[in-house]
């Protein structure tokens, strides 16, 4: 199986796609979120493996206006510990360091780390290739935040080894395939919807997964882009759009609601400490 993903070899959405499929798989590296949906929907990957949203710093907003614009489905999730760590050209010693690349949310979820250390973050497009590009430039005063793989794919020193703010860091990714997946055991449904313009609107879609003993397990808001102003509502909910309870509560939600798309229904993966 081909399984796409963004980033360089060795990204954290690499090892996401192993921790989901196991390792007997061929990733696709590339270079936007975009692209990785693309390559989904025209073929050239079976599968993409994309985050969606970190402890630390929050929603992937970029996937969530994938998921809304493109004609593919959650059939998966899986949640990563994320430690990062401090990479650096072989012989250069911690007080050397004085500039720090990464992806600018990993800068951010070691920001206590850096301030520490007095390094300069410099933001790139992803933790992996912001190895790659310390090894090829090979300047002993500068290092990467990346993971632990990155050290032996991109032959780098490891300087310090969880670097992170928060030690509970984790991202969740989500599994896209442009097919539904079966799924009859413990479901998670994640869906989208605008509210039509009427008093208490949010209120009254939402009113109908409570009186149906339906668990919401998130929501959040996005400005909607094509009806300004206004915003849309993603949502996770527990079950499948074929239960009873959901069938009703959604039913009820369509009433009072100007859109809603379906994301994707699929295995609920719990995250615990590791």
């Amino acid at each position: 199986m081909r399984v796409a993903f963004q980033g360089e070899k060795g990204a954290y959405s690499e090892m996401a796609c192993y921790d989901f499929f196991g390792s007997e798989i061929d990733t696709l590296p590339l270079l936007t979120l975009g692209d990785v949906f693309q390559a989904v929907s025209d073929g050239s990957a079976e599968m993409g493996v994309v985050p969606i949203e970190n402890t630390f710093v929050g929603t992937v907003t970029k996937t969530y206006d994938l998921l809304l614009a493109q004609n593919l489905f959650i059939v998966g999730e899986t949640y990563q510990r994320i430690v990062h760590c401090l990479l650096a050209n072989t012989g250069a010693r911690l007080d050397q360091i004085s500039r720090v690349y990464s992806h600018f949310q990993a800068l951010e979820q070691c920001e206590v780390f850096l301030a520490t250390l007095g390094a300069e973050p410099l933001s790139t497009r992803d933790t992996a290739g912001a190895a790659r590009m310390v090894k090829e430039r090979g300047h002993v005063e500068e290092a990467a935040i990346a993971h632990e793989a990155c050290a032996r794919i991109y032959g780098l020193d490891l300087l310090k080894r969880s670097i992170e703010t928060d030690p509970d860091n984790a991202t969740r990714f989500v599994v896209i395939s442009g097919k539904t997946l079966k799924v009859t055991k413990n479901v998670k449904t994640s869906l989208v919807f605008a509210t039509k313009h009427i008093p208490a609107a949010l209120y009254k879609c939402l009113g109908g997964f409570a009186t149906n003993g339906v668990n919401l397990t998130k929501i959040e808001s996005r400005p909607n882009k094509t009806e300004k102003p206004g915003y849309l509502f993603y949502l996770d909910l527990e079950g499948h759009p074929e239960d009873t309870d959901v069938m009703a509560a959604l039913k009820e939600l369509n009433f009072f609601a100007s859109f809603v798309k379906i994301l994707g229904s699929y295995p609920k993966e719990t995250f615990g400490p590791s």
